[in-house]
């Protein structure tokens, strides 16, 4: 399964490690994805996403469906 945000769309970053000497070898910076439950008030069921913890304090300060609104239109949601 790739490690893409389910919401914000999210993905894995390339980057540098760089040594005292300044060697640089390539490395990875992974988005914090955790599979979280979430319960849709509209239709009375549960639904498992693998989200960042960054959109699960959004979801908590928005709800559930008015993210998922939001990243329909900007075209982020992939379930």
């Amino acid at each position: 399964m790739a490690r893409i945000c389910q919401i914000t769309g999210k993905r894995t970053r390339t980057g540098n490690n760089v040594s005292h000497a300044n060697n640089k070898t390539k490395r990875k910076f992974f988005p914090n994805l955790q599979k979280k439950r979430f319960f849709v008030e509209s239709t009375g069921e549960w639904v498992t996403l693998r989200v960042a913890t960054s959109a699960i304090k959004t979801i908590n300060k928005n709800g559930l469906e008015a993210t998922l609104q939001k990243a329909y239109e900007r075209g982020t949601l992939s379930l």
